[in-house]
Parts: C-alpha cells; structure tokens; sequence
C-alpha cells in the first residue's frame, strides 16, 4: 500500500491530483464521470467579484500538442457562484479550491471578502495573478513581484490559504514567488498558460478572436517543469502545486520530483474527462512499481 497523503502548506490533502483551474467547469459538471471526493481537490474556474461575458468567439483551437484558447475568465461572479453552483459541489464531498482574478487590486480584494463566509467545503483561495492590470502599470500582474504582492496582501480577506498562480510568461518568476511568500500566499501554483498564437489557414488570421491566447497541454509540459524545479531550488520551503501537461502519473511524478507537493491535470480532461483519476491511478501505479512507500518522497527528489 503507497501512502498517498500530502500537504500544501497548512492544508493536508488524500492524494496529490486534483483538477486546473478553467477545465472543469464552475461546479460538479465532471461529476458524471467520477467521484470528485476521490480527487485531492477540485478547482474550479476563476470567478471575479462580478459576472463576466469573456471574449468574442471563437475562443479555443486544437494545437499539435494542446490547445490555445482566449476564452477570457467567462463566469458569473462569486456571489452567484456561491448560490448556484458551490451546493451541488460541496454535496460531492469534494474539497473545493476556489479561484478568483481581478483587473485590479480592489477588485481582487472584492472577490476574496465574497468568499469569506463560503463554508468549509472551500478550503482554500488560488489566486490567478496572469490577469492584465488595468490600474495604469503595464503588463499582467503575475510579471510585476510588487503588483503580485499587493495582490496578495489584499485577498487576506478570504480568511483561508490562499494559493498565488503565476505565469510562465516572465523571467521574474522566482521573484515573484517570494514576493507573493512574503505577502501571505502558503504556496504557489505553476504555471498559467503560455502566450501564443495560431493563424487560421483559410482566412490568413488570427484564429482566435480575441487574436492571441494562450498555450495549454502536452506541449508545455517541460516549461512547467523547469518553473517548479527553479522556484523549489530558489525558495525550498515553499509549497507548489504543480500545472501543465499533465496527462498520466509519469506526468505527475515528474512535476513532484521537479518540487511539486501535488499536480493539476486540466487540458487532458477535455480530451477525457476522466482523465484526473486516470492520472491518480497511473502515478499509484507507477510509485508502487518503482518501490515508494509515500507518494511525499517525490517532492524535489531530482533536486
């Protein structure tokens, strides 16, 4: 028997695997396929404190290994959300991690007070810092470590761990981690989506029609290893939640053993959307043939 417990700082979890943010929907739409109480949480797509329409369609294109989408933080708002979508959610017995993002500091902090009183079965705030800022300083938050800071600092109000989900798309990145340490955030989550681009063939533009998105799946996979691998080395005693290409338990393991206390599996599932206890089992399966008694032996042991 492997031992399949893990923590993320404060919070202890049944095993490593749980879902990505945006590709499980708001609520228990992966229910059908699987007990969500089985996965070590579910994390449900980023909510900002008021509902919001996205981007134009078309929003999503298959890639070689993945897929690009601009599907741009559809959802209807953290209050609604709580009222419609958490109770069927919570009834699964999952453990809920809920996302939320801004186009501004206040209104990060708006989104966090609306979870405050949202029940035990949210038991932590991942808060997606690969949003634009529209304060007047240029670029997305998770580029800037001062702006990722304050982002931080202002969600305390969620009275919960909270989680900093940070972008690949900086050379920043091991600063932005500490900074966000340093501003409350109990761990991080590595890596958001890859800026890209795809030209449609038969109209010679964008095919997107927000222009540009961004790139998730296979093809990322070896950027979020090396994301893990040099934040763990940089700032050891942080926690990270490993995302990117995660599609079966080699997948899983190689984020872990790169400094990952646990995984996300998104783009796979919607391929499969049974695709997260699929990982779950092929990483049981892999770990019992390789011998490991404890699934928290893995974190940073290719360090």
């Amino acid at each position: 028997m492997i031992d399949s417990a893990i923590t993320v700082g404060s919070l202890s979890f049944a095993n490593p695997v749980m879902t990505a943010s945006g590709t499980a929907g708001h609520g228990a739409e992966l229910a059908p396929y699987g007990d969500l109480a089985r996965l070590g949480a579910v994390v449900v797509k980023s909510l900002a404190a008021y509902a919001w329409e996205g981007n134009p369609a078309p929003r999503v294109h298959p890639t070689a290994q993945g897929m690009i989408n601009a599907v741009g933080l559809q959802g209807p708002g953290v209050e609604a959300w709580l009222r419609d979508d958490l109770p069927a959610l919570a009834a699964t017995g999952a453990r809920v991690v809920a996302s939320i993002w801004g186009r501004c500091v206040a209104d990060y902090a708006a989104a966090a007070a609306q979870l405050a009183d949202a029940g035990s079965s949210v038991v932590a705030v991942e808060v997606n810092l690969s949003c634009p800022n529209l304060e007047g300083r240029a670029g997305i938050f998770a580029n800037d470590p001062v702006l990722s800071g304050e982002v931080m600092a202002a969600t305390s109000v969620c009275r919960r761990p909270r989680w900093a989900k940070l972008s690949p798309n900086t050379d920043r990145l091991v600063d932005v981690a500490a900074a966000v340490q340093r501003s409350g955030a109990e761990a991080v989550t590595l890596v958001n989506t890859v800026l890209a681009m795809v030209i449609d063939p038969s109209t010679r533009r964008p095919a997107l029609g927000n222009g540009g998105g961004g790139l998730s799946g296979r093809a990322i996979h070896p950027v979020a290893v090396r994301a893990v691998f040099d934040v763990h080395q940089a700032i050891p005693e942080l926690p990270i939640v490993g995302v990117g290409g995660v599609a079966d338990g080699w997948d899983a393991a190689e984020l872990m053993l790169a400094g990952a206390s646990a995984v996300q599996v998104g783009t796979a599932t919607f391929a499969d959307p049974r695709a997260p206890w699929k990982v779950l089992d092929s990483l049981l399966e892999w770990a019992s043939g390789e011998g490991i008694r404890s699934l928290t032996e893995l974190t940073g042991a290719a360090g």
